[in-house]
């Protein structure tokens, strides 16, 4: 892909992922989220976040199966809007369900499972979002690859929280299971095949 392609291609995706928060950001303003419209944001832009933190692992995978690097190239704005939409489900929490009441967050945070993965999953979300810049990325060196590692843990969390937030109904977060286990799968067993190559090289 050549770099103007690939820039017109960044752009797109850009706007393309600006789309879900304009839409939620009309319909609430419309009045058009249900009876209960905080209650919505919070869970549409949670949902929002783990779709785009498995567009992000699914860029790898993606990578190897076309033979092209392009994907690579968008993985940062994918990883960056997983942290926008973590960040406004994050918001919605704390000021629409617990209005910044600060004792009752921490008491939530202690209390309720999901509060608490979804809180981790935040926290270890922040360090990739500060870190996601070429520079830090040449200041940190190895170390960064391997921080950067952390978002399979943050993946997990997010699945997690979503499982026991249902409860009930499965059916959704358990979709959102299996694709993560499917591009955990791609990553482990490639893994495993450039391990072995090494030790049958040595």
């Amino acid at each position: 892909m050549s770099l103007t392609r690939l820039q017109f291609t960044k752009l797109v995706l850009f706007v393309v992922c600006l789309v879900p928060a304009g839409l939620l950001g009309w319909n609430f303003y419309h009045d058009q989220l249900g009876a209960n419209p905080f209650e919505a944001l919070t869970r549409d832009s949670g949902e929002w976040t783990l779709r785009f933190l498995l567009l992000t692992l699914l860029m790898t995978p993606l990578r190897g199966i076309l033979q092209r690097s392009w994907p690579l190239h968008l993985r940062r704005m994918l990883g960056l809007y997983s942290f926008f939409y973590a960040c406004l489900h994050l918001l919605t929490y704390l000021w629409f369900d617990q209005f910044f009441n600060w004792q009752e967050i921490v008491n939530d945070i202690l209390k309720r499972p999901f509060i608490t993965a979804g809180i981790t999953a935040w926290i270890l979300l922040l360090p990739l979002a500060v870190t996601s810049t070429n520079g830090m990325m040449r200041r940190l060196g190895r170390r960064w690859k391997r921080l950067h590692r952390s978002i399979y843990l943050i993946a997990i969390l997010g699945v997690l929280h979503f499982i026991w937030l249902v409860k009930a109904d499965l059916r959704e977060p358990l979709i959102y299971a299996g694709l993560l286990v499917i591009l955990l799968g791609y990553r482990i067993t490639k893994w495993s095949q450039k391990r072995e190559f090494g030790i049958a090289a040595r």
